[in-house]
């Protein structure tokens, strides 16, 4: 290509020259292509470490005049084609206005301007620019493609130095991390190593540091470890793999492809050798963290942050820390934990402004919300500019607003963008008549518990006055600090909550502390049209909700009459309705039962939302997916914290079977109601790491007991009674009986254990527990738990085949990677649907993955025993069609493994029969299979098909012409051009061929003596009809030489030659007839009896497709007939019968990727490469 002309000092300096005239020198980097001795590998080396760009484009265009010593580049290419069409355009239209020049600066000034305006030229009629990627980056991006042979969809991330170890043997190269791919490049002095590895493939990623290995990243598949050191910043590299891998497992788990952020805002300056797509993983990831800290929304994007101090009139002191600003929302954090933490969301701001600064209090910024509260920040960097955002941000807050009272709007934003069309939002007064819910109703003034509240029994009268204190002691807070959202959050606050929070304020503040209140302020109305439009509607989501309606909480009273019951039905109807990604999951019905106590039918939804969504991810899909991490991240904390009970535990099980129901319902259905509230008050402000703390805790408490144990049954015991009986003897709501309890408790039950001592003791033993490493274990659990959900689905789909299919279980599982690796494929590298849209989690393992017609021509052209040469397309195409059973345009696994086994395992009748059906005729195969779904009234069906009527009696019948016999014919004459039996084979299909067409044209003969009659109206069933055609025998001998030119045209019908020696290639069929692509339907092999009768029923016009000559319409053959006379053939016998292995294809077809990269290696320097 044509780059901007820069100068060279040192022309020759590891650069060969071949072509030269006075003005331009055509140069080749040395020892790239055959060749280059040692010169070229010590070049190939330098070029490989120093990251040259000579690795991407090792042929240059030099300009110089007269004996100057500088030289100008004005040209580079990768291939030697494009460099010479270069310098044949320099020599064409440049020399000779060139040499009319005098001066020598005056020819460089005229070449120069000339190719900057070829570059000019070029941009401006080329596509613009999609990013801002730099040159540099650019550059390392096409290396990386060459390299590795990725197409342009494949987008590079970053790409770093580092060493790759090869056993002990450290390899210096690149690693290059895109979007789907792991790759390492190496070339030292001869000796090559190239990797790559999919993202969907790891299985673990860690960083670790041993004697053997210095500071390394390791790379762990199923199959092998991948060790890489030596970097220059390792911190970055690993949380660069980290987000990539997070990436891959979420394509894996809910089949959404990457989409790359378009709204980025340009960076403010030019960052060297940063994509633009590193710089969206960047600001995802502070994103993520942002929202995790102050528990916002999943469409709040931060937009910058910066370090400043707030003024925190409880204390009467300045606090330092970082003040965040979003699209809806000011936040500040303390550099110390705990201390100070706020929360502002722009529609509570009136006033923002700066106040004046001084030495004592420089740069002062003061907000003012609508509550009467004003806080105010000092120290700030550049305070104009945040002014100014802060400005922009409240005007669009205030239109949205605005939009949002006195318009219909679609609901939350923060829904997956997976989700159906929002319903509209309807006012207060705007309640269909038929509505299901409405303001009205109890339960959307108050919960449930204020509903059915109990006179308090008089010696729950000391604890009545104890829970008075507490509530004031939370006033007071309220006034220190202040009451609602924008209310400061301290260590004061964290001991509220841990000593309990008051029955009256418990639904307040876990809306508070959740972050769900900022959700419902923002989208009024949402839940009441949410549910008028779910109600009523029976999905398995609604199924499954009435099934467990009456199995949450069944022991309180406010669940024993239709009010609680219809609240809870609301609820969960309509979030299964809104996030039909989740539906509903068993357990959700119990934590929302709890919800609504204390909460208010719309408070209960969002407190849902937040939990499903934000604070529990994952964790209530269809395989509970967050949950089983979790359980992944306490087995790892016990062993750290417990190592001896950990052993014990995991000789046991015990682990795993007890605590996947302890995070599923966050205590509620282990605990009594009474204790376990109390855990969810601490989640709701402290987040997950209060339930490892208390998990980990009860294992302590149980240590002695559990570590004599000697089986899973009583380990179990043991645990379910102590939590039995972990008491809240604070509590003023009557004892709820607990049914596990009940069913538990012995003649002798343990002592009552104090839920707030267990809390304390949680605090004490393990608080030290910190949210960024618990994400961090998660990390490393969600590869091991998504990645073993894989396997356990491939081998549910391997068990559910593998007695229809003759390929072992090792054969099966492998083309169920392969098949998979292609469904994957399409989620990044582009199909005709995307794989979303084939991938229905809901549906069994093996309707879960599904392939296009594309997919499955690469692998019948990889794996299929049939090669043809050029003709594999059509005839992969044509099964393609016979396979998709249900006319979707895709086939599951079960159906591409019924065609591959057919081909591999069926004897040779099979074979032919499904060779037969490939080749039919595609609208007469639709008009059988629409008769055969009506009811069979007589033992005669008659069948109009053009101008012709058939009579159809007691036999399946194929309607073949002679156009697709040949077809056929060619077919085989494709498959047999790689055989070494070639010769042969030719001869024994033009025998068999001859025979029956002989064998068609003395049926024929006998068909047109017994039709004496003219075609007529359609008969009345049950008439016997003989319908009456031309005598066309004495054009019978013109099908024999039919087929003739056909075969002879096949063989001489060959594709331009690209290169030498292509012989084999030559003998590819080009041609496609008319019948190429055929829709078989659900036809199956076996449905094609012996005694079939393959009838040509089209007239001459409907055909006359070659040459003018029509296949006869009264040809016919019975498929007993052509197998016998391919049995007459001892070389199709043999080839037919012949078995062949699937495993050396499928080995092919694993290592493709290295086969083109190991092209890549070659055609650089010309020398064999060693592989991984």
């Amino acid at each position: 290509m044509w780059i901007t002309p820069e100068e060279v000092l040192m022309a020759n300096a590891l650069w060969v020259s071949e072509r030269a005239n006075p003005y331009f020198i055509l140069q080749r980097r040395k020892g790239h292509g055959r060749g280059g001795g040692i010169t070229g590998l010590l070049v190939g080396t330098l070029d490989v470490v120093l990251d040259s760009s000579a690795r991407v484009a090792p042929y240059r265009i030099l300009h110089q005049t007269g004996e100057s010593q500088i030289f100008w580049n004005i040209a580079c290419g990768s291939s030697r084609k494009e460099i010479t069409e270069h310098w044949e355009w320099l020599e064409t239209n440049l020399l000779q206005t060139l040499s009319i020049f005098d001066n020598d600066d005056d020819i460089t000034t005229f070449v120069k301007g000339k190719i900057q305006g070829i570059i000019a030229e070029e941009n401006k009629s080329g596509k613009p620019q999609e990013d801002e990627d730099p040159g540099k980056f650019r550059e390392a991006e096409l290396k990386m493609r060459k390299l590795f042979g990725m197409p342009e969809e494949e987008k590079l991330v970053n790409y770093y130095p580092c060493s790759y170890w090869k056993g002990r043997v450290p390899r210096q190269g690149w690693i290059y991390l895109s979007i789907n791919h792991i790759c390492f490049y190496s070339f030292l002095l001869g000796k090559e190593v190239s990797l790559v590895v999919q993202w969907t493939d790891v299985t673990q990623l860690d960083k670790n540091a041993t004697l053997v290995f210095p500071e390394s990243i390791r790379v762990s598949t199923r199959d092998t470890e991948h060790f890489f050191s030596m970097f220059l910043n390792i911190n970055e590299t690993f949380k660069l793999m980290e987000q990539l891998a997070n990436i891959a497992m979420r394509q894996l788990l809910d089949n959404e492809s990457f989409a790359a952020d378009r709204s980025l805002p340009k960076p403010c300056k030019t960052l060297k050798n940063v994509s633009a797509l590193k710089r969206d993983l960047d600001a995802r990831a502070k994103n993520e963290r942002y929202r995790a800290l102050f528990r916002l929304t999943q469409d709040e994007r931060l937009d910058g942050h910066t370090d400043c101090t707030l003024w925190t009139p409880f204390a009467k002191m300045h606090v330092v820390g970082q003040m965040f600003v979003s699209n809806n929302y000011i936040c500040f954090a303390s550099r110390e934990e705990d201390l100070c933490q706020l929360i502002i969301p722009l529609r509570e701001v009136t006033i923002v402004e700066k106040a004046d600064s001084s030495s004592v209090l420089p740069s002062p910024l003061s907000i003012s919300t609508k509550n009467k509260m004003t806080f105010l920040f000092a120290n700030l960097k550049d305070r104009d500019f945040l002014v100014q955002r802060i400005s922009d941000f409240l005007q669009r807050t205030i239109t949205h607003f605005h939009i949002c009272h006195c318009f219909q709007e679609n609901p939350s934003p923060s829904t997956p963008p997976s989700l159906p069309p929002s319903p509209p939002v309807l006012g207060l007064g705007e309640m269909p008549q038929n509505q299901h819910y409405s303001p009205s109703l109890p339960t959307a003034k108050k919960g449930l518990l204020q509903i059915y509240q109990q006179d308090v029994p008089e010696e729950l009268g000391p604890k009545v006055t104890r829970e008075k204190m507490k509530e004031e002691s939370w006033n007071i807070h309220f006034f220190e600090f202040g009451r609602g959202v924008c209310m400061y959050r301290t260590s004061k606050t964290r001991e509220l909550v841990l000593n309990g929070i008051p029955e009256s304020l418990r639904g307040e503040l876990w809306l508070l502390f959740s972050g769900a209140q900022n959700e419902m302020a923002t989208h009024p109305g949402y839940y009441g049209s949410l549910v008028e439009q779910a109600m009523g509607k029976c999905t398995l989501a609604t199924e499954e909700i009435e099934r467990d309606l009456h199995r949450s909480m069944p022991e309180h009273h406010a669940f024993q009459n239709e009010i609680g019951i219809a609240a809870l039905r609301r609820v969960l109807t309509a979030y299964a309705y809104r996030n039909p990604s989740i539906g509903y999951c068993q357990a959700m019905n119990i934590v929302t039962s709890v919800l609504l106590l204390y909460c208010t039918e719309e408070e209960a939804f969002w407190l849902l939302v937040a939990l499903c969504e934000r604070m529990l991810p994952d964790y209530y899909n269809t395989r509970v997916v967050g949950a089983l991490v979790d359980q992944g991240v306490f087995e790892e904390l016990t062993r750290e914290c417990l190592p001896l009970l950990y052993e014990h535990m995991q000789d046991l099980g015990v682990i795993s079977t007890i605590s996947l129901s302890w995070f599923l319902t966050l205590f509620l259905s282990v605990m009594p109601f009474d204790s376990a509230v109390l855990l969810v008050d601490c989640f709701f402000y402290e987040g997950i790491k209060v339930i490892f703390q208390v998990a980990l805790a009860v294992l302590h408490a149980n240590m002695d007991q559990l570590l004599s144990c000697s089986d899973e049954g009583e380990a179990m015991t043991i645990l379910g009674r102590y939590l039995d009986n972990v008491v809240n003897k604070q509590t003023v709501s009557p004892p709820i009986p607990h049914l596990h309890a009940l069913l538990t408790s012995g003649n002798n039950p343990p002592p009552e254990i104090d839920v707030f001592e267990l809390i304390k003791a949680s605090y004490e033993k393990f608080g030290s527990l910190r949210a960024d490493v618990i994400e961090q274990m998660r990390f490393k659990q969600r590869l091991k738990v998504i990645q073993s959900l894989e396997d356990t689905a491939k081998r549910s789909v391997v068990r559910a085949i593998m007695t229809e299919s003759a390929f072992t279980i090792e054969e099966l599982e492998e083309l169920y990677v392969l098949f998979k690796a292609k469904h994957i494929m399409s989620c990044y590298w582009g199909a005709s649907s995307s794989a979303a849209e084939r991938h229905d989690p809901s549906l069994p393992y093996l309707e879960q993955y599904r392939i296009d017609c594309g997919q499955l021509v690469q692998l019948f052209s990889a794996l299929a025993p049939w090669s043809c040469g050029l003709h594999t397309n059509t005839l992969s195409s044509r099964l393609f069609r016979l396979l998709d059973q249900n006319k979707d345009s895709l086939i599951n696994f079960k159906e591409f493994v019924t065609g591959l086994s057919g081909m591999y395992h069926g004897d040779m009748t099979e074979k032919l029969k499904l060779l037969y059906k490939l080749h039919l005729p595609p609208g007469m195969f639709t008009v059988i299979e629409t008769l055969l779904t009506r009811p069979w009234k007589d033992t005669s069906v008659f069948l109009t098909y053009g101008t012709q009527v058939l009579r159809l009696k007691h036999i399946f019948v194929i309607i073949q012409l002679q156009e697709q016999f040949i077809e056929m014919c060619k077919t085989l004459y494709n498959m047999f051009s790689e055989d070494p039996m070639e010769q042969e084979l030719y001869h024994g299909i033009a025998t068999v061929a001859s025979l029956l067409l002989h064998i068609g044209e003395v049926g024929k003969k006998f068909t047109n003596n017994g039709s004496k009659k003219t075609e007529a109206q359609l008969p009345s069933a049950g008439d016997a009809l003989q319908p009456e055609r031309e005598d066309s025998s004495g054009e019978g001998g013109s099908g024999q030489s039919l087929v003739s030119k056909a075969l002879a045209e096949a063989q001489l019908e060959t594709p331009p030659p690209t290169t030498a020696g292509s012989d084999e290639e030559a003998k590819d069929d080009t041609s496609v007839s008319s019948y190429s692509v055929v829709s078989a339907g659900s036809l199956q092999c076996e449905d094609i009896a012996d005694d079939t009768v393959l009838i040509g029923c089209m007239s001459g016009d409907a055909v006359d497709r070659r040459r003018g000559s029509a296949p006869d319409a009264d040809w016919s053959i019975t498929f007993e007939q052509v197998l016998a006379s391919f049995l007459t053939e001892t070389s199709l016998v043999d080839y037919f019968e012949k078995k062949h292995d699937i495993q050396s294809k499928m080995t092919a077809c694993k290592s493709l990727r290295a086969a083109s990269t190991s092209r890549s290696g070659i055609e650089d320097y010309g020398i064999w490469p060693t592989y991984i």
